[in-house]
């Protein structure tokens, strides 16, 4: 039995970054693991109501073999002899989109294509729902991923899925030119949860200080301090909870002849997380922190006390 991800979803290439992604909400358990697909510089697929896995696979490589999305999902659809229980997008490297929504999908059912983008969903509550994600999407302002969950949150607030809310995702591949060379740049479920859009934003402002904190240590591996700073600056009022993600931008600085500035930075982590400290010998028998004993006992001994 294929899984009956009942669902309302979005798919989107973002013309200026070159991402592309994917945002689902669903009444069914883990939709994260089933919806969306998308590849970097190939395009993305999301297969809901009757969902069939092998559309997300044969429909990438379609499009990896140079086919538009239009062309990948008639040639799919067109050999499934249950197409008329499935809901299917998918959107290509150059942003065409493709929907195809079959005659048995549960009503409400619908999609709505725009530019660089389509909408859909089926089993919801009314059938305003994906025109509320398009309009959403279209006035939407942050980055890419945030730009979706908006998408989500006007279709649920439209009435979502009208058996209710179980999981949630988000996936947002890079440009094939990404400098940082990642396979995502979002990638995040909730597979059980009474609000899993609450979750997933929860879930989104910590993965975007670890989004900065990753651009930190570019800059720093490229020499360029100021932009160094400034993204450092903006990871540490998102990744909260823990201070590994500070302690290793810290370890970049002391790696790259930055030791000075590191050292109030390793002062801060240590107070709240004294393991670090602890931890550094081992860090750097094992390669991860600078090997110079002069640099290890300096950071040790940096005061916790700001009085001192």
């Amino acid at each position: 039995m294929k899984p009956l991800a009942h669902t309302f979803s979005i798919i989107a290439l973002d013309q200026e970054t070159g991402q592309i992604g994917i945002g689902v909400q669903s009444h069914w358990f883990a939709a994260g693991a089933i919806v969306p697909w998308a590849e970097p510089g190939i395009g993305g697929v999301a297969s809901q109501a009757s969902a069939d896995t092998s559309y997300g696979k044969l429909g990438l490589g379609l499009m990896r073999a140079g086919k538009t999305a239009q062309q990948a999902l008639a040639a799919l659809v067109c050999s499934d002899p249950e197409k008329d229980i499935r809901q299917v997008a998918m959107i290509d490297r150059e942003g065409n989109a493709a929907v195809h929504t079959g005659k048995r999908c549960i009503a409400h059912a619908g999609h709505q294509i725009g530019d660089h983008f389509s909408v859909q969903g089926n089993l919801l509550k009314s059938a305003d729902v994906w025109p509320a994600m398009a309009r959403a999407y279209q006035k939407a302002t942050g980055d890419f991923s945030e730009r979706l969950l908006q998408a989500l949150e006007a279709g649920q607030d439209a009435g979502g899925d009208v058996r209710g809310r179980q999981s949630a995702a988000l996936l947002v591949v890079p440009a094939p030119d990404d400098p940082l060379k990642r396979d995502t740049i979002t990638n995040l479920r909730v597979d059980d949860s009474p609000h899993p859009l609450i979750d997933l934003r929860r879930l989104l402002t910590v993965q975007r200080g670890y989004e900065w904190h990753a651009q930190a240590i570019y800059a720093v591996e490229t020499g360029d301090l100021e932009a160094a700073r400034r993204h450092y600056t903006n990871l540490r009022g998102l990744a909260v909870g823990t201070r590994e993600p500070q302690f290793w931008y810290a370890t970049a600085l002391a790696e790259h002849g930055h030791l000075e500035e590191a050292l109030p930075i390793f002062a801060e982590v240590f107070k709240v997380e004294p393991v670090w400290r602890d931890m550094l010998d081992r860090l750097a028998a094992a390669g991860f922190f600078p090997s110079d004993k002069d640099v290890i006992e300096k950071v040790k001994s940096v005061p916790l006390d700001d009085s001192k």
